[in-house]
């Protein structure tokens, strides 16, 4: 599969009974779905954060979590909420399913709400 991180138009609606992207533009063409393959949720690098690390007790020396009456104090950056929804689905060009037809991985970034191209077989 080819990586890609190309900004998408989708538009959802209902693909085999559930809900989910149905229409998408990409390098200006349409895409039509005919099938999803799979659906998953995915979050930022949560673990890799400073205060975490420290937490864990590794890490960049220096780095030592504050411990007060049993609560460790951590800063939760964007990392923990850089969440996003993928899906991969098989698509075909245009309306008619004769023509190009491909696997492709779609990614819904919750912060940014921005559709986003990450994958494709084709």
């Amino acid at each position: 599969m080819r990586r890609y991180d190309e900004p998408i138009e989708v538009r959802r609606g209902l693909v085999a009974g559930q809900e989910a992207p149905e229409q998408f533009i990409w390098r200006d063409r349409l895409w039509v779905v005919r099938d999803v393959v799979s659906h998953w949720v995915e979050t930022g690098a949560w673990w890799d954060q400073e205060g975490i690390s420290a937490l864990l007790g590794v890490g960049a020396e220096g780095s030592e979590a504050k411990v007060s009456q049993g609560v460790t104090a951590v800063s939760l950056g964007a990392d923990l909420l850089a969440e996003s929804d993928r899906w991969r689905v098989e698509a075909y060009r245009g309306r008619a399913f004769r023509s190009g037809y491909g696997v492709f991985d779609l990614a819904f970034y919750w912060t940014q709400a921005q559709w986003r191209l990450v994958g494709c077989a084709d």
